[in-house]
């Protein structure tokens, strides 16, 4: 196994790897929150180990807006430390992974003049107070500007826009990016492992059972410490050490993919809800993704369903702001839906209305557990929570390295412009997933040759188990790809089922399982819809 590489082919010896030491510090949970702490831990000399109850980034952590915010709206709050905190950790990931922070300008319309200069005055304190370079200061575009560059928005009511940069990422990359360094400075990982049972004496306790399809196993792992980073899950977790109040409150998110030709914007469009929430339409290659929704999930899910209510917001929404764009139920090329695990307050207010920040507690035995959390911050999340470790076990570690080491694939800068032999589109989406990894798996072919050499790195180098964990979550072909990419499944997954010894029992298994999850995801809100109907609707409601 070469460096950087999380290959779980030999899964009797991935657990037993767990199973045969006392690990320093033991994290619970494979989101970005664990994937961060186990990295930081790891490179300052701690012994690490992480499970994950299904696969890395299954939750929140491949559902997000995929935005690297720099923080503006905290600032409305006056909360002058979270903005310089994201500002700087916006510039932090776009330096050790540039392929997963990419610049887009985002677009806000405007309609007043004054709602022009309060939107201004603001971006003046942010771009100060963030230590933003001068070259992505804000820029104003008048009316005529606004039907230049986006001439989709409607512009009857609007005096112009005001543009700034932020950035897009990859979610569930940027996860299995960071993991796969804390495996390189040598944190023991494993996935579809999920904690059963919490105890501490001199040390901690924890057993763990195997979740994948056909697997019997159980063991105990020991730890000096132990975090729960189990996103919607903490309490749950929390729970195997004692019962106790829940403290998180879970929000629902929801975005809708179309075809760039669909809703074809230039640049990322901020269009204002009637309920005065923000929501965004995204151009990605060859798509365009809006969201996000923002109501109250009690449940614990990892595909909560996308509602009629769902589509009809978002649709309305966008097609007020855009009412030429081409946009209905029956267009909808993908779906995703995922739980925001959101730290309660017990005032009873709106899910849109709870702090993002993050909140970290101690439980009696000494498990520390974190809710919260925004994407935009899991590096420096990470660092305080490896601090408060260290200081808690009297740990001797080293000085937290995290922001100046590249992850994988950031260690130069791939355009697509490098990566020949494939068509653009192709080109453009290798650079921006794998950076500078990119080149490795074209190997001068393209095609079916491209899914094959895709499925071998998710297996070989990214810990890839089950089929929907290459289609979802490392090529993200769920969500951009033609019909939601169902149609390279069979071929994903002979492929796979070479490389991890499936029969054709499993195999077919696995194909109906990625298949039910996308006809899951479109039930409910196609079963009672008339399309037009909801297209009518929605431009009405503007």
């Amino acid at each position: 196994m070469t460096s950087q590489d999380f290959n779980q082919t030999d899964r009797a010896a991935s657990l037993k790897a767990l199973s045969d030491q006392c690990v320093d510090l033991l994290v619970i949970g494979g989101g970005i929150t664990g994937a961060g702490v186990a990295r930081d831990a790891a490179m300052r000399g701690l012994s690490v180990a992480l499970i994950e109850a299904q696969d890395l980034a299954s939750g929140t952590s491949s559902r997000s807006s995929k935005m690297i915010h720099g923080g503006l709206r905290y600032l409305v709050a006056g909360d002058v430390a979270v903005v310089k905190e994201s500002a700087s950790e916006r510039a932090t990931l776009h330096r050790i992974a540039p392929h997963l922070a990419q610049k887009t300008p985002y677009v806000i319309p405007t309609g007043s003049r004054r709602s022009k200069l309060i939107l201004r005055a603001a971006l003046w304190a942010y771009e100060r107070l963030g230590g933003v370079e001068r070259e992505d200061y804000h820029e104003v575009w008048s009316q005529d500007e606004l039907a230049e560059k986006e001439p989709l928005i409607e512009r009857s009511r609007l005096t112009g826009a005001v543009v700034y940069p932020e950035f897009l990422t990859d979610d569930s990359r940027l996860t299995v990016a960071t993991v796969r360094s804390a495996i390189d400075h040598g944190a023991t990982v494993a996935t579809y492992l999920k904690a059963t049972n919490i105890r501490r004496d001199q040390t901690f306790s924890v057993q763990a059972a195997s979740t994948l399809p056909g697997e019997h196993r159980e063991l105990t792992i020991h730890a000096r410490a132990v975090v729960n980073a189990a996103g919607p899950w903490v309490d749950q977790v929390c729970d195997l050490e004692q019962p106790q109040a829940p403290r998180l409150a879970l929000s629902r998110g929801v975005h809708l993919v179309f075809d760039h030709a669909d809703l074809p914007v230039r640049n990322t469009v901020v269009m204002r809800t009637p309920d005065a929430r923000r929501i965004f339409a995204v151009p990605l290659g060859q798509y365009t993704y809006i969201g996000t929704t923002d109501d109250y999930h009690p449940e614990y899910q990892y595909w909560p369903p996308v509602t009629e209510q769902d589509v009809n917001y978002l649709l309305a929404a966008t097609l007020r702001a855009m009412p030429e764009a081409r946009l209905s139920p029956d267009r909808i090329v993908s779906v995703w839906s995922g739980i925001r695990p959101l730290v309660g307050d017990g005032s009873g207010r709106a899910s849109k209305e709870l702090s993002r920040k993050d909140e970290v507690w101690t439980s009696p035995s000494g498990m520390l557990s974190v809710g919260g959390g925004k994407l935009s911050a899991y590096r420096a999340m990470a660092e305080r929570i490896v601090d408060t470790v260290i200081e808690n076990h009297g740990f001797t570690a080293k000085p937290c390295t995290t922001a100046d080491v590249p992850l994988p694939g950031g260690d130069a800068v791939v355009l697509a412009s490098d990566l020949t032999g494939i068509v653009d589109a192709q080109a453009e989406r290798l650079a921006r997933l794998y950076g500078a990894e990119a080149p490795d798996l074209i190997g001068g072919t393209g095609g079916q040759e491209l899914v094959q050499a895709e499925v071998r790195q998710a297996v070989h180098r990214e810990g890839a188990l089950r089929l929907e964990d290459y289609w979802a979550r490392r090529s993200s072909r769920a969500w951009f790809d033609e019909g939601a990419g169902l149609p390279v499944l069979d071929q994903s997954a002979a492929i796979m089922a070479d490389l991890l010894g499936w029969d054709d029992k499993r195999k077919a298994m696995e194909i109906d399982n990625c298949r039910d999850i996308d006809r899951a995801s479109r039930a409910e809100f196609l079963s009672n819809v008339t399309v037009q109907g909801v297209a009518d609707d929605c431009r009405a409601a503007g």
